[in-house]
């Protein structure tokens, strides 16, 4: 029989199912070591936080260190973001997105991603669900980014870093 005498700070007391996942805490997420930044294109850099194979979305920083267009792409599912640094907008938008800005893009939606001229640095965090399907300005498919595309993207660079290839293991659920 169980002793029903308990503080509020007693721990759950029951064994978590064997298949349970680790959680993911990471304690500098924007980190000081620079070569935890994956690169992605001139000037952009992504640093991953929760890259889940399982439902098929991921979560991280993005940072950018440049102006002008840095893509155009849809989304079949939901994209969640919060601007932690600089700000940025979409030019099918009349709405900026500002540090503290939370926005939220509906699945379907196609837009072109536009960082200002005097914004030096920016850094977003994004819950992207799904693919972001790259397109030109008429929709035509000019490539695309899952969540095993940002892995292999990940296990490349830290590998060439002298991080490891694994080093993006610890991200992966």
């Amino acid at each position: 029989m169980t002793d029903k005498t308990y503080s509020p700070m007693t721990p759950y007391q029951l064994p978590f199912p064997k298949e349970a996942q680790q959680e993911i805490v990471i304690p500098h997420a924007i980190p000081a070591d620079e070569r935890e930044w994956v690169p992605q294109a001139e000037n952009v850099w992504f640093r991953p936080l929760c890259l889940n194979t399982a439902q098929g979305y991921w979560m991280n920083l993005l940072r950018v260190r440049k102006s002008g267009v840095l893509s155009r792409h849809r989304h079949p599912q939901a994209v969640h973001g919060m601007v932690l640094k600089g700000r940025w907008r979409y030019l099918e938008h009349d709405w900026e997105a500002t540090e503290g800005s939370y926005v939220f893009e509906p699945p379907g939606e196609t837009h072109t991603l536009y960082v200002p001229e005097d914004v030096e640095e920016m850094i977003t965090y994004f819950q992207v669900n799904g693919v972001m399907f790259y397109c030109d300005p008429w929709g035509n498919y000019t490539g695309y980014e899952d969540v095993f595309t940002k892995i292999d993207m990940c296990r490349k660079h830290y590998a060439a870093v002298g991080l490891g290839e694994d080093y993006v293991d610890q991200f992966i659920r």
